[in-house]
């Protein structure tokens, strides 16, 4: 079993704050493919922001994240009780749950574990689903921007496993019956302190500041103040979901 590798509780507070809430119509997918809606496992739930959305659908939603720091921002809610554990020993009873999601997470995983722990958690014909999104659109001329400094600047810093997120979970293999997933995006007004601290939020930002002592970010935002004009006005930006998704038999 992979060993635990700790990326995000330095920014826990960050990261609550500044990443991304998923649409609701992928909850509502996933509740009209599970068959039943008395409990959900959000694995890696970090701030939980997928966990409050499967908590419009399911009775009880359990969030679990390896991460005590990132557990202690995440949002309360009265159907979402959070714990302390490994995806791939999620300490969950066998057949307890009508629904697995694993969101932005399941490339930090020891994947074969993990959906192996998934099929003993899950009730027969539960759905399991799983997602990513790469980075956020704005408009070209500030993409273009955002991609050279991911590729260019921060690009020596990521962690070998964002390569299944640059390549959209084509290579996350799932041991399930599997079920056609929506077309998706994040859609979400942002002004440009948010993208700033989005940015932030970064595994590989994070790394550039611990090994250089220096922040990369605030030299990006320059670049991109004149293309976005009012620096208080907020922006549509769009994050494509990719989603893979399987039945348990």
């Amino acid at each position: 079993m992979r060993t635990f590798r700790d990326h995000f509780s330095a920014s826990s507070p960050a990261y609550a704050r500044y990443r991304p809430g998923y649409p609701r119509a992928l909850f509502d997918w996933i509740a009209a493919e599970s068959c039943q809606h008395q409990r959900a496992w959000d694995c890696a739930t970090g701030s939980g922001q997928a966990a409050l959305g499967l908590a419009a659908h399911f009775g009880m939603v359990v969030g679990t994240d390896a991460s005590e720091a990132q557990l202690a921002s995440a949002s309360p809610h009265p159907r979402v009780r959070y714990l302390r554990s490994a995806a791939e020993a999620s300490g969950l009873a066998s057949g307890s749950m009508d629904a697995v999601v694993a969101a932005q997470a399941v490339h930090w995983f020891d994947r074969p574990a993990f959906f192996s722990e998934a099929a003993r958690v899950a009730r027969r014909g539960a759905l399991v689903a799983v997602w990513t999104y790469w980075t956020l659109l704005i408009s070209p001329d500030i993409d273009a921007r955002i991609a050279a400094f991911y590729a260019d600047v921060v690009g020596p810093y990521w962690p070998p496993e964002r390569r299944l997120i640059e390549g959209q979970y084509a290579d996350v293999v799932m041991p399930f019956e599997p079920v056609a997933a929506p077309d998706l995006a994040i859609d979400l007004p942002m002004s440009l302190a948010d993208v700033a601290g989005y940015l932030g939020t970064w595994s590989s930002t994070q790394r550039y500041r611990e090994a250089r002592g220096e922040d990369p970010v605030p030299a990006l935002m320059e670049s991109i103040a004149p293309p976005w004009g009012d620096p208080a006005a907020s922006r549509p930006t769009r994050w494509p979901l990719a989603i893979r998704a399987g039945r348990v038999s």
